[in-house]
């Protein structure tokens, strides 16, 4: 009775959400990206010990503009802290953040001025993974976390980000005064 026995045998119907997740969920790219020791680890995440090609994830990208997670692995430095911005932005849309290790999550044994007190003061986090240094294990359930996250997003979410980033606030408007004195100038 349903739209099942009126199709052909072989075709498969789902909603293009649940098909968009899945692929994203099965083929997250992370970036060639190691600030300290939390990079040893994630770098043995890529062993066939460990095989994070499970999750679609082996090729990590030396690029930016072609990887769509970045995995923080230690600690964020004052003089690190633009570069990381950079490297984020760069990155295109939907991106991911992974917070490895303490340092990366709230700075770790290191409360100077010269380190970040965790990079989500640079850029949002969505997985945290705890230890000093975490040991494999924790980022590939870390990875499955970010692979739950991604199977409940919908087109939704990035439209309202869009639209969020579309419009101006009162303090990105330039006053009256400024206006003038650029068109005179």
């Amino acid at each position: 009775m349903g739209l099942e026995d009126k199709l052909p045998e072989g075709i498969i119907t789902t909603q293009l959400e649940s098909l968009v997740n899945w692929s994203r969920q099965n083929s997250t790219w992370p970036l060639l990206f190691g600030l300290a020791c939390c990079a040893i680890e994630m770098i043995a995440t890529g062993s066939a010990r460990h095989d994070i090609s499970r999750y679609g994830s082996e090729l990590f990208r030396a690029s930016p503009r072609q990887a769509d997670l970045m995995i923080v692995s230690g600690r964020v430095s004052n003089k690190m802290a633009p570069v990381v911005k950079r490297l984020y932005d760069q990155m295109s849309e939907p991106k991911w953040v992974i917070a490895m290790g303490i340092c990366a999550s709230a700075g770790g044994p290191f409360n100077n001025y010269a380190i970040i007190q965790g990079v989500d003061k640079l850029i949002p986090v969505d997985v945290y993974v705890p230890g000093c240094p975490p040991r494999p294990e924790a980022l590939l359930y870390a990875l499955d976390k970010l692979r739950e996250k991604q199977g409940r997003e919908t087109f939704a979410k990035y439209r309202r980000n869009e639209l969020a980033e579309a419009m101006l606030s009162p303090q990105d408007m330039d006053s009256l005064e400024a206006l003038r004195a650029k068109q005179f100038a």
